[in-house]
């Protein structure tokens, strides 16, 4: 398929550029997006590139940190306030490919890839677009990614962790830490008095995109974070969940090990 390539000065302008061309992509670091040109396969006509890029600003209000949509995955690593990202953001290929995979690249990463999407699932983020005020919920983007194109993202806000143990990251692969990813879960299990209080799972390669674990939520919010009530959010992990089978690892097998993952993740202490 012949490709165009468009470049702009002004993100605004390439905004306004792919608003009106839903076959068109903006490239940010290349990792994803230049291998399905490579491969022939990617399914668009037109490649936006801004000139500068996008931001690679981190900034803090105090309760919540902005990450601009051109971060790299190793700038996360390396940054003090986004420690608690790091775990996700390590896992994300090589150093070559951290150096230059984006924030926002990654927002639109297919299965297997995607691991930051999943921990920014699970952090409540919030999506920031290219002339837009008010932001988005990662839950809504996600849901509409593959539909709607026509909008740059900015930059992703997420909650200010106060206790850096309350989020817990893993990558499940056969080649670690770069292979791709079997699985991937994230859980944010914020305690209050004692008992689980707001807690969000999210899992990947259990659908096109990032998934929550609403069973798992759902067993883990008001309980002490004990041995039992982690046995009870594994047990309940895969309700609602269809795992994908690919060349990977299969359904079977998905479903079977995202729990005995889940559980660990939330009981790192106690053994495997």
């Amino acid at each position: 398929m012949p490709l165009r390539v468009e470049t702009y000065d002004r993100i605004e302008d390439a905004a306004r550029a792919l608003s009106t061309n839903r076959n068109a992509r903006v490239i940010g670091g290349g990792t994803l997006l230049m291998r399905g040109v490579n491969a022939g396969v990617q399914g668009f006509d037109t490649v936006i590139v801004v000139r500068g890029g996008q931001s690679r600003e981190i900034q803090s209000d105090g309760a919540r940190l902005e990450i601009g949509a051109g971060v790299t995955m190793a700038s996360i690593a390396a940054n003090a306030d986004l420690a608690f990202l790091a775990p996700a953001a390590r896992v994300v290929g090589g150093p070559a490919v951290r150096a230059a995979a984006t924030v926002g690249g990654n927002l639109f990463a297919r299965p297997p890839f995607g691991e930051l999407t999943t921990a920014l699932l699970a952090l409540g983020a919030q999506i920031h677009y290219v002339g837009h005020g008010t932001p988005q919920s990662i839950d809504d983007f996600l849901r509409e990614r593959g539909r709607d194109r026509t909008r740059i993202v900015r930059a992703v806000s997420v909650p200010r962790i106060g206790d850096p143990s309350a989020f817990r990251f893993v990558k499940v692969t056969r080649v670690a830490p770069k292979g791709a990813a079997i699985l991937s879960i994230a859980a944010h299990v914020p305690m209050q008095g004692g008992r689980v209080t707001g807690a969000r799972i999210a899992v990947s390669n259990m659908g096109p995109t990032p998934l929550r674990a609403i069973g798992a939520e759902r067993a883990l919010e008001g309980q002490p974070l004990s041995d039992d009530t982690a046995q009870r959010a594994a047990a309940a992990m895969m309700e609602g969940l269809s795992p994908l089978t690919d060349e990977l690892a299969s359904e079977w097998y998905r479903r079977e090990v995202a729990p005995v993952h889940l559980r660990r993740l939330l009981l790192p202490n106690h053994g495997r």
